[in-house]
């Protein structure tokens, strides 16, 4: 056990889906896992473990930002062993091609994390996906005919951006969504030699302002999470 953690030693599964919302990963794991049991609920953080295709996995929700996000992510690699992590979330489109709905793959993160400064003083390091489930995610995703963009996303230590001009910035640079988890997820995953990518579903843009619904973004991602299982398990 851990201080945010109550599962058992062989509760957590070494594939990991991490969506930042615990009704999520109930849902998720109600919805596509074999003999879902909830093994944490620790502050009403939520983990399920089941089966996917015979497959263990554990569905885990992580808060929103990435201090939140980072605590998880620790515990379940160093204390529970987790090695294949996937955010599966929402982000907020960018460019006019990425459409409400639509699936966006994380290949590298642009981020002004206080984070990243904290343990890499002056280097910006670049947080980029694992080749393997990124390649394994696009196949899953064309397989099943979703629209998918797959390039460089932008993570953010803020929802309520005051700077519309980094915006801009960013929209020029070809970023194609915003979210606030990625970029960490993908420095523990080099930290500590571990698999991940983040699987993002289209609930808002910042150019059109066309937003889903709450119920939407718990319930209606399903494209998502089946990718995000494709993709780790080469299905």
């Amino acid at each position: 056990m851990t201080p945010h953690i109550s599962a058992k030693a062989g509760d957590i599964a070494e594939t990991v889906l991490l969506p930042g919302d615990p009704r999520r990963a109930r849902w998720v794991a109600q919805t596509f896992l074999q003999d879902a049991r909830l093994v944490n609920e620790v502050r009403g953080m939520e983990g399920w473990t089941g089966t996917y295709n015979g497959n263990p996995v554990t569905v885990h929700g992580t808060g929103m930002g990435m201090p939140s996000l980072s605590i998880y992510v620790n515990e379940l690699i160093k204390n529970y062993g987790a090695k294949t992590l996937i955010r599966i979330g929402s982000c907020g489109g960018m460019q006019d091609y990425v459409k409400l709905r639509d699936v966006v793959l994380g290949m590298a993160t642009t981020h002004a994390s206080g984070m990243n400064h904290a343990q890499f003083a002056h280097a910006n390091f670049a947080p980029c996906a694992d080749w393997s489930l990124l390649l394994g995610a696009a196949v899953a995703a064309s397989k099943r005919g979703v629209s998918t963009h797959i390039g460089n996303i932008y993570s953010s230590d803020v929802f309520y951006s005051e700077q519309p001009e980094l915006d801009a910035q960013l929209m020029r640079h070809g970023i194609l969504a915003v979210e606030m988890e990625a970029a960490e997820l993908y420095t523990l995953a080099a930290r500590y030699q571990c698999r991940a990518l983040a699987v993002l579903t289209v609930s808002d843009h910042l150019k059109t302002h066309e937003s889903l619904p709450p119920e939407d973004r718990e319930r209606s991602f399903g494209d998502m999470v089946h990718i995000a299982l494709e993709a780790a398990f080469g299905g």
